[in-house]
């Protein structure tokens, strides 16, 4: 009995933790970019880290160099979503759907 007096309050201290512990979210954005000779211009989706969601100019370091890989030049991110925007723009972003 006395054992589980001691263990209430840290089993209590452990789910009030966990339940504090930030949802593991899912961040993507939608993007335009081009490439040169001869002008090719794209819109796209591609997934971000979680921890810069939202902040346009973090999220457009992280996707440039990806981009850049394969010879495209970001031009503009255009917003930021969770999951439940992708459906949406799956169309739209065709090839370019989560690519990069």
């Amino acid at each position: 009995m006395r054992l589980k007096t001691l263990c209430s309050p840290i089993w209590i201290g452990l789910t009030l933790a966990l339940l504090a512990l930030p949802a593991q979210a899912e961040c993507y954005v939608d993007y335009k970019a081009k490439q040169d000779n001869p002008l090719q211009l794209a819109y796209g989706v591609a997934q971000v880290s979680d921890d810069i969601c939202g902040n346009t100019g973090a999220e457009a370091a992280e996707l440039a160099p990806r981009l850049a890989a394969n010879g495209w030049t970001l031009l503009k991110v255009l917003s930021s979503f969770g999951p439940e925007g992708l459906d949406e723009r799956k169309a739209s972003a065709g090839d370019f759907f989560l690519r990069y």
